[in-house]
């Protein structure tokens, strides 16, 4: 297989798991989650690593599906958009070496394009006297710096980066020293040409995903016990400053816990944050088509998919 890669992205509850899942089993695969969340242990059941779906039944037998880059830091970590490429470098160059398909599966926009788009990240080291000046700011105040050095980077983020203080002060160190462009000239040049990505786009209509997303979230709040996952987070040393960055799910609950809000008022606050998440994901990938990435978007005809998938691979 050479130095190819398969690449699924999609919105929140689109079924970017399973067909990774599904993916690895046919062409002999590992996945490398592209998550912003699901790197963070203990943050299971509100980042949706949905770890029971890499347990598979083949023919009888029980089946693990290898999968990578989720736990692998703690929740008051900081893990930048340089620690993931880093990371997804050195855990594709092993799957490839053992010959195996790497498939990055993940709805961080940022996370895929900055491996796929090959950007160059690694020069910069933090600027442990400005990160501490920043880290005396609002994040108000850090989006506002942020856009003073990069407007075009600063409002193509989503609304879980505009609320994380931590990434948003890495955010601005990269702007600072002009390290964090999104021009396509923009390239890390021992990746830039490494591997040869093909980018699978799931979507479905509105309203089908916004049953999706409103059956997650009853489920995890119902059925998974996601308040309990917040609450022993919250022991474990996470602070309700730190689950208001962590957006969604981490945040909802937490006001919830603080009794900021009532129960339905968490469930309907969440639902309409997920609603925009999935819209704010969206954007970022049309965004990313319209600055030259070529994704073949489908709407579950497995069929179609694997034809693309068989023809890419060389597999008949």
């Amino acid at each position: 297989m050479n130095n190819k890669t398969l690449v699924i992205i999609g919105t929140t509850s689109s079924g970017k798991t399973d067909l990774a899942v599904k993916a690895a089993l046919r062409y002999d695969g590992e996945v490398v989650s592209a998550d912003s969340r699901q790197v963070y242990v203990g943050m299971d059941i509100g980042t949706g690593k949905d770890l029971c779906e890499y347990d598979v039944t083949v023919k009888g037998k029980k089946v693990h599906v290898p999968y990578h880059l989720i736990d692998v830091a703690k929740p008051m970590e900081v893990f930048s958009l340089a620690d993931f490429q880093r990371l997804a470098i050195k855990v594709i160059d092993d799957i490839l070496k053992r010959d195996k398909l790497p498939i990055i599966a993940g709805g961080t926009g940022m996370y895929v394009q900055c491996l796929v788009d090959a950007y160059d990240l690694s020069a910069v080291k933090p600027d442990q006297a400005f990160r501490k000046e920043l880290e005396g700011m609002t994040i108000r105040e850090l989006n506002a710096l942020l856009e003073s050095f990069n407007k075009k980077f600063a409002r193509q983020l989503n609304n879980s980066d505009r609320n994380n203080k931590r990434r948003l002060a890495r955010y601005v160190e990269l702007a600072k020293t002009e390290k964090l462009d999104l021009k396509v000239d923009s390239k890390n040049k021992t990746l830039q040409g490494r591997y040869n990505h093909k980018i699978i786009g799931l979507k479905c209509p509105g309203e089908v995903l916004h049953a999706r997303i409103y059956k997650r979230i009853k489920d995890r709040l119902e059925k998974e016990h996601m308040i309990e996952e917040v609450e022993d987070l919250y022991r474990n040393g996470v602070t309700w400053e730190r689950f208001e960055s962590l957006g969604l799910e981490y945040r909802f609950i937490s006001r919830y816990l603080r009794d900021m809000l009532d129960y339905e008022e968490m469930i309907v606050q969440l639902y309409t944050a997920s609603k925009k998440f999935a819209k704010q994901q969206m954007k970022w990938y049309k965004r990313w088509e319209k600055q030259g990435a070529k994704i073949h978007w489908f709407e579950g005809k497995s069929d179609e998919i694997w034809d693309l998938c068989d023809e890419f691979l060389k597999i008949r």
